[in-house]
């Protein structure tokens, strides 16, 4: 059974997001056309007002809305001396729950994986460079996953940051290896940042 151009178009546009795969795409798609139409537009009208309204700070990269700059970066209270770099802006959600960290933040919008078409060029490497070059920042700590890419990411931006003459730590053990930022609880979280270790070239994970 083949399903109608239009349904097969919904379907199909489900698949292409991130975590769904092609019967989780048909359970959402049959769960819309079964929805009365206000929830299937309250949807509809959600994504459109997110794209119109968000955009990404451009100082940190962070999602912002209603200004160039996110709330974090325009927070006069926030220590601009230490900034904290993760992934995505969901890890900075994460970390702002443990209620441990008060600097500010820099987004890479991923992790480095060549193997995956992700280079220094696809991150905002360049950009937090910059930021160190320009800015007073005195310590940078790297919060990226502790998986794979994540100590290719924390590798990376050590050969970058450590000849510009800034400190640059990794957050502590406490995370398990191969999990994601976003779903730790604030007590590991918190413990791993306080016990961030200083990076050296050719040795990230270990301080």
């Amino acid at each position: 059974m083949s399903y109608s151009s239009t349904v097969q178009e919904l379907i199909d546009s489900l698949g292409r997001l991130p975590g769904i795969g092609p019967k989780s795409a048909q359970r959402v798609a049959f769960h819309l056309l079964k929805a009365p139409p206000e929830e299937a537009l309250r949807l509809s009208r959600a994504i459109v007002d997110a794209k119109e309204r968000v955009s990404f700070c451009a100082r940190c990269f962070n999602l912002s809305e209603g200004g160039d700059e996110c709330a974090i970066c325009r927070d006069p209270r926030r220590e601009e001396r230490i900034v904290c770099v993760v992934e995505d802006s969901q890890d900075i959600v994460a970390i702002e729950r443990t209620q441990e960290f008060r600097g500010r933040y820099h987004v890479l919008q991923g992790a480095f994986s060549p193997i995956d078409g992700v280079g220094v060029e696809q991150l905002r490497v360049k950009e937090l460079m910059t930021r160190v070059g320009e800015e007073d920042i005195e310590e940078v700590i790297v919060a990226t996953n502790p998986n794979l890419e994540g100590e290719a990411t924390a590798s990376l931006l050590v050969k970058y940051l450590k000849p510009m003459g800034v400190r640059v730590t990794r957050i502590a053990s406490g995370l398990p290896v191969g999990g994601d930022l976003e779903y730790a609880d604030e007590l590991t979280l918190g413990r791993a940042l306080e016990g961030r270790q200083v990076l050296d070239a050719g040795t990230p994970a270990d301080g």
